[in-house]
């Protein structure tokens, strides 16, 4: 096979490559994903035709072939690339030698990234609208990705949290805090355009992303601290609490 972006491809084993077609041919791909990105998002998967995409990127119509084997595998690569960048900057935030505080901040950090970039026009922004349409109706990839990337990131963060409230495993009140806490910083992405709509100070004022995430770790803690607290109420009592509640139930001069 030959490549759409070279005259000639050297044969496996024969020679290493020239590192200009090796330029070339990432350049390639980048060019590709970052137009299919754009497309994607507008048009959905469907709505999308491999020859535009291919036209947005300056490349020949074999080029997703080429690169990607067709154009599910260059959706797939699309919709890969963020979701892993994503996961890697996590790092070992469930470390349990981290401070709460600490691996709260590790874990929302890579969510609240896109703010960087406050260009509707920016491929983060185009990242952002076409993961939201997968959210409203994923398709097979998305929902293989999600189980290969984010639900060992899931369990890691409900492991973390079930730690912080004296349990041994997580359960579903710890599943639903886990979800409140990632909801707090993915609207800040969303849901940004409206936000700017209601308050664009907050997004616009200098180090906002410094702002933002230093609060939802502050959110994120007092959350954790009312899971406590409700768990803590809800525990039967001891014996020597319930001796302790009788006598001031008893003590004299006590109205009823």
């Amino acid at each position: 096979m030959r490549s759409p972006a070279t005259s000639d491809r050297t044969p496996i084993g024969h020679r290493s490559e020239p590192a200009s077609e090796t330029d070339r041919g990432a350049a390639a791909r980048e060019h590709l994903v970052a137009a299919a990105t754009r497309i994607f998002a507008v048009k959905g998967y469907a709505g999308a035709s491999t020859r535009e995409i291919c036209e947005a990127a300056g490349v020949n119509v074999a080029s997703i072939h080429y690169y990607f084997g067709d154009k599910e595998g260059l959706y797939r690569a699309v919709l890969m690339r963020p979701l892993a960048e994503m996961t890697a900057g996590f790092g070992r935030f469930d470390d349990p030698a981290l401070p709460f505080e600490d691996a709260i901040r590790m874990f929302l950090t890579p969510l609240l990234g896109v703010l960087a970039g406050n260009d509707p026009d920016d491929l983060d922004a185009h990242v952002m609208r076409l993961h939201l349409r997968e959210t409203l109706e994923p398709t097979p990839a998305f929902r293989e990705l999600v189980a290969q990337l984010i639900v060992p990131v899931h369990r890691a963060l409900t492991a973390l949290l079930a730690r912080h409230c004296g349990l041994q495993a997580p359960d579903t009140d710890i599943a639903q805090l886990s979800f409140a806490i990632i909801a707090m910083a993915n609207d800040y992405c969303l849901s940004r355009e409206f936000m700017k709509m209601l308050a664009p100070e907050v997004l616009e004022r200098p180090q906002a992303e410094r702002h933002i995430l230093d609060r939802l770790v502050g959110y994120s803690r007092a959350l954790v601290e009312h899971e406590q607290a409700r768990r803590a109420a809800a525990r039967p009592a001891t014996p020597a609490r319930k001796d302790r509640n009788h006598a001031l139930r008893s003590r004299p001069g006590r109205r009823r």
